[in-house]
């Protein structure tokens, strides 16, 4: 299980695992827990890649960045580690 620390967002933390490019387990602490949890579910099983390709430079309000772009991020770090 990987844990990211966030940056900039609501969420403070992301928890996923990646298992042959693929993400499961997906969970963040705080933040909107709706949208999140929603965010969790599409993104089980997704290549690695493609849910990079999709998340990264979302942005919430004018932060410069979002919980998914955080996710993104996470998951550009933890790729390069495997």
């Amino acid at each position: 299980m990987y844990d990211y620390k966030t940056s900039g967002t609501c969420s403070t933390r992301i928890h996923f695992d990646i298992r042959e490019d693929r993400v499961y387990n997906v969970s963040f602490e705080n933040g909107c827990n709706g949208n999140l949890k929603a965010l969790s579910i599409l993104a089980e099983g997704m290549e690695t890649g493609e849910l990079i390709k999709k998340l990264k430079g979302i942005q919430c309000k004018t932060r410069g960045t979002s919980c998914g772009d955080q996710f993104a991020r996470a998951l550009e770090k933890y790729a390069r580690k495997q």
